[in-house]
């Protein structure tokens, strides 16, 4: 009678190593994105004429 093999090992899930380093490539992937498109892309509208023009707050004088 041949002999009989040890049956492979099931496999496993990914190692807590693995899911922060695709957690850390897809939160850096994203933020790239969004950047990108932050920059390129333009609005499709005007904005509300009820709100205020985005600017910088006027800085306050030191006392």
């Amino acid at each position: 009678m041949g002999r009989h093999r040890k049956p492979p090992a099931p496999a496993r899930g990914p190692t807590p190593r693995a899911r922060r380093a695709l957690a850390a490539g897809l939160t850096g992937a994203s933020a790239l994105i969004a950047t990108a498109l932050t920059l390129t892309v333009e609005p499709a509208a005007p904005p509300a004429p009820d709100r205020a023009p985005a600017t910088a707050p006027e800085p306050r004088a030191a006392r």
